[in-house]
């Protein structure tokens, strides 16, 4: 799996700051702009974050490239609505030549379902080639292809819609897969937008477990692990 943050809103705690500063403020904008030079950002940023004033987040946003992950994955991440999302195509991208399945690792530490699986995804790609062979289109081949298929992607969030996410996709009773994506997109986010994302992680964090009879039981250890994730 490859997370990179390809690009980012310049300043985006500053373009928060100053978004939420225009709510409150009867000057210019270019006023408040001088004015943000010399204020304490982070301190102003605190006061907005914990008064939940998080529409303001809106105005940030960050883009990733992710690689190396399976259309499980995928599947799941299009789910959130409010992000934009660009994803290498199974019509016009063949795999006749190079299919690359993800394989979670329950099945790799086991020898027998390692063997089954292997023998799956080396049966579907014959089957995907004699298909494309036979003049079938890679658009129609492609309906036998797994969920395990590697795929690549690209994704737009604004900071709040981040929130949110790590706070349902980081949780331990995530999906594996998107949970450890989840962990790195936030580990990116934390170097540029510190004190925005300084609280972000699963819903247990500031608050009681939201899972109810179905907590994991390591509050405080999760607790401990993303407030000192770097």
């Amino acid at each position: 799996m490859n997370v990179e943050l390809l690009q980012y809103t310049p300043e985006p705690e500053k373009t928060v700051a100053l978004a939420a500063r225009l709510c409150y403020s009867p000057v210019s904008i270019g006023r408040l702009q001088e004015k943000l030079e010399s204020t304490d950002i982070e301190a102003f940023l605190d006061k907005i974050m914990s008064l939940g004033h998080q529409s303001v987040l809106e105005h940030v946003s960050f883009t990733f490239g992710l690689e190396g992950i399976s259309r499980v994955t995928t599947h799941q991440l299009v789910r959130h609505r409010i992000a934009s999302f660009s994803q290498q195509s199974q019509r016009y991208v063949s795999h006749k030549e190079e299919y690359t399945s993800i394989m979670p690792d329950s099945i790799a530490e086991n020898e027998e379902a390692r063997q089954i699986f292997a023998f799956m995804s080396e049966t579907v790609h014959k089957a995907y080639a004699q298909l494309v062979d036979m003049g079938i289109p890679a658009e129609d081949a492609r309906y036998i292809l797994p969920n395990a298929a590697e795929t690549k992607i690209i994704m737009t969030m604004n900071a709040r819609e981040l929130l949110h996410f790590f706070n349902l996709r980081c949780c331990r009773r995530a999906q594996w897969e998107i949970r450890e994506m989840g962990i790195e997109m936030l580990r990116q986010v934390k170097k540029v937008a510190p004190v925005i994302f300084r609280d972000a992680g699963p819903g247990c964090i500031s608050n009681p477990c939201p899972e109810g009879q179905f907590c994991c039981g390591q509050t405080a250890e999760v607790r401990e692990y993303f407030r000192n994730l770097e």
